[in-house]
């Protein structure tokens, strides 16, 4: 048995790096739509379109193709998430209305948001396949099990990684990490504290749209930028936060972590039945934990 792990591992390793570097991706894009959801109970289906319009801030300055040099891509990421912000920000004020309206309300109008984005970005762009280099300096490749592997995709690890720690100690150790836990938990008492939660929501849905934005850049190189793209995006996230648990920040990264593997390893090894993969894994945790890996079960009267 160890052979044969040890022989899996050789053959399949730089493939599940692959995955590995899916996951931490899917986890820039997946933390913010947990927490929305989490914290407004509001199902966000324009979290992908910003993603998307992310994507191509890359695509505007790249100056028709001329490769970006690292400090230019780091501004990229900047200005990509300060567009996010805003944006989010906006969608915020605009979801306000219809936040208690139920689900079916929210997804129409998120929807109908990203339909628009997606429509105006088709319009300025194209519909063709932007394929977004890699930052000079970052467009290497290194041996790994034997195999040529992008250098790019190593740090896109470290820099999820490294975002996910950051992630956790903002939420786990800070005063207003401990805020938004409580408002996932009980909005109603948080409020009744004195903390100004219309404040607080829009701080995240500001964030959270932050985060997508920025990995829109962050992933091109990766996944390019192309009209569809979003609805793809969307999905992975929606399954990453229905398997990781709403809300919680250590269940988006197992979450995306998991589905990582099972869609760089489904790809490789079972390519006929790869989509169904992802789908079966999400419907094994809602059959077995209903309130996802890491969620926590909402009590019963």
């Amino acid at each position: 048995m160890t052979a044969l792990t040890a022989n899996f591992i050789t053959d399949n390793g730089v493939t599940m790096i692959d995955g590995l570097a899916t996951g931490v991706l899917l986890f820039v894009i997946a933390l913010g739509l947990s927490l929305v959801f989490g914290v407004m109970d509001v199902l966000n289906l324009a979290h992908g379109a910003i993603y998307l319009l992310g994507a191509y801030v890359a695509v505007a300055l790249l100056g028709g193709g001329t490769k970006m040099t690292l400090l230019a891509f780091g501004g990229a990421v900047l200005l990509a998430a300060v567009i996010g912000g805003f944006s989010g920000w906006g969608l915020s004020a605009m979801v306000r209305p219809v936040a208690h309206r139920g689900h079916l309300d929210q997804a129409l109008l998120t929807l109908g948001i990203a339909l628009v984005v997606s429509d105006l970005i088709a319009m300025k762009f194209g519909n063709d396949v932007r394929s977004i280099p890699a930052p000079a300096g970052l467009d290497g490749s290194a041996t790994i099990f034997g195999q040529s592997y992008p250098v790019y995709r190593l740090v896109v690890i470290v820099v999820g990684g490294l975002l996910a720690i950051g992630a956790l100690y903002v939420i786990e150790r800070t005063r207003v990490g401990s805020l938004v836990r409580a408002s996932v938990v009980d909005p109603q008492m948080v409020s009744a504290l004195g903390v100004d939660t219309k404040r607080l929501v829009t701080g995240v849905f500001a964030a959270g749209a932050a985060l997508a934005a920025a990995g829109g850049v962050i992933g091109g190189p990766i996944l390019s930028a192309y009209p569809g793209l979003d609805n793809r995006v969307l999905l992975l996230g929606l399954v990453v936060v229905v398997i990781g648990g709403l809300g919680s920040v250590s269940g988006a990264l197992v979450g995306a972590l998991v589905i990582g593997q099972i869609e760089t390893l489904g790809v490789s090894l079972l390519p006929d039945h790869a989509s169904f993969l992802v789908f079966g894994a999400m419907g094994l945790v809602l059959l077995l934990r209903p309130q996802g890996l890491l969620g926590k079960k909402e009590a019963t009267a």
